[in-house]
């Protein structure tokens, strides 16, 4: 997604419903940024937490300045 690269990922939980995560990377020059972020919301499908995931994924991405944590 435009200069970094998104990772969208998926967790089966021990009850069997889904989390969400995705990793945000990107390398410029001698420096590189990567930031994971989990979700503690949890879905009923596989499909729904990876959608959520990319989802928030692309707006991490699109923000011109994400937010610092």
């Amino acid at each position: 997604m435009g200069r970094f690269v998104v990772s969208p990922a998926t967790h089966k939980t021990d009850c069997g419903r889904f989390r969400a995560s995705f990793a945000v990377q990107r390398s410029k020059g001698n420096g590189s940024y990567c930031r994971v972020f989990r979700f503690d919301k949890t879905f009923a499908s596989h499909d729904a937490a990876r959608l959520f995931a990319v989802t928030q994924g692309w707006l991490q991405a699109s923000m011109q300045h994400p937010p610092e944590c």
